[in-house]
């Protein structure tokens, strides 16, 4: 991996106390419960030094530096270092996990992607959960989208800057009942018919972002 694509892999905190921290992987970060590591995971079950990643020329590694517990990528554990891929889940221990996003994820490396969850400004898409109306720039959303469509939307609005796990979807949309039934294409039906309507409205943006590996996040732009 040249400096240009580790300059732009980013580590994204999931499934744990970090959970929705973003880090551009710029130079060698530890992982662990002392205060003095770049991302500290404050919980027993992790090692005061647990694991670092270390963007070469060659790509981004992941090494465990001898926990007690352990690490893992994409279920298994390992010793020594291993280099990461797109996509790839990391657990420290069983107290957090991460996802690694190479440069040529489908996730934007843009400002409002790397400021925290929760903090982005008002966006271009606009919903109002009381009336399930939607507005891109100004212009409502005619004919009204489906209460599928509504649901599945709402969720990824409410959650702004999070990737939402494709299974949480899935129950948003269908409920707890009939998601053990519901299909993954079912979901990508969804998905694409959603996307299809948005673009009506504004054919120059993707609104509806696929995480690879893990889900969904909504990627709304400042509204001008």
């Amino acid at each position: 991996m040249g400096k240009q694509n580790e300059e732009a892999a980013i580590l994204v905190a999931q499934a744990g106390p970090l959970n929705g921290m973003r880090w551009q992987l710029r130079r060698k970060l530890i992982i662990g419960r002392d205060s003095d590591c770049d991302l500290v995971v404050n919980d027993r079950q992790v090692s005061r030094r647990h694991a670092s990643i270390t963007p070469t020329p060659e790509g981004v590694f992941l090494e465990d530096l001898g926990s007690k517990n352990g690490t893992h990528r994409n279920g298994k554990p390992f010793s020594g270092a291993v280099l990461l891929e797109d996509g790839d889940i990391i657990q420290i221990a069983l107290a957090q996990q991460f996802v690694f996003m190479s440069s040529d994820a489908t996730l934007p490396l843009d400002d409002d992607f790397l400021q925290a969850p929760g903090q982005m400004t008002p966006g271009k898409l606009h919903l109002e959960k009381r009336s399930r109306r939607v507005w891109i720039d100004s212009r409502e959303v005619l004919p009204p989208l489906s209460l599928s469509q509504f649901h599945l939307l709402e969720m990824l609005y409410e959650n702004p800057g999070r990737v939402i796990a494709r299974s949480d979807l899935i129950r948003k949309v269908w409920g707890e009942e009939q998601a053990i039934v519901v299909s993954e294409q079912a979901l990508d039906a969804l998905v694409r018919r959603l996307r299809e309507r948005l673009a009506e409205f504004d054919p120059e943006h993707q609104y509806i972002v696929t995480v690879r590996g893990h889900g969904l996040r909504l990627d709304n732009p400042p509204a001008e």
